[in-house]
């Protein structure tokens, strides 16, 4: 298992080389970026904002759930902090399994849980303002 939290642009082969492994004969992998709109608002970056220390342990918690879930030992995480713009990279997850149903599965697992329960906050910055997203805002 491989978890990275970083100010800086995430590199998705290393994400990938932690997970292709001799007997994986399927390797899934999604890349997350900042699109240019969300809710009818133009969006012209994020920030995100996070404690990485508790971060990276429920990274590490969330895939060892999945991989357990899903037969999967192979993940990698990589979820970019600070200002980003359009198109680049927020979130790597990569997934190394014998077949390709565990591999998607455990992926999808691994992107839905961690939206809903990762300690990452992100501000959507426009020419309409600034928003936090789902009205959530890093604790003071």
């Amino acid at each position: 298992m491989f978890i990275l939290v970083t100010e800086r642009p995430l590199d998705e082969a290393l994400a990938r080389s932690h997970v292709v492994k001799r007997g994986n004969g399927a390797v899934v992998l999604f890349v997350g970026t900042v699109r240019d709109h969300h809710e009818g608002r133009q969006v012209s970056s994020v920030e995100y904002h996070a404690y990485r220390a508790m971060a990276e342990r429920e990274l590490q918690e969330l895939a060892r759930k999945a991989g357990e879930a899903h037969h999967v030992s192979d993940v990698a995480v990589m979820h970019r902090l600070g200002r980003l713009d359009v198109g680049e990279a927020s979130l790597v997850v990569a997934v190394g399994a014998p077949h390709r149903d565990a591999a998607f599965r455990c992926a999808q697992d691994m992107i839905d849980d961690l939206k809903a329960r990762l300690p990452i906050w992100k501000k959507e910055i426009g020419p309409a303002g600034e928003v936090w997203q789902e009205g959530a805002m890093p604790p003071v």
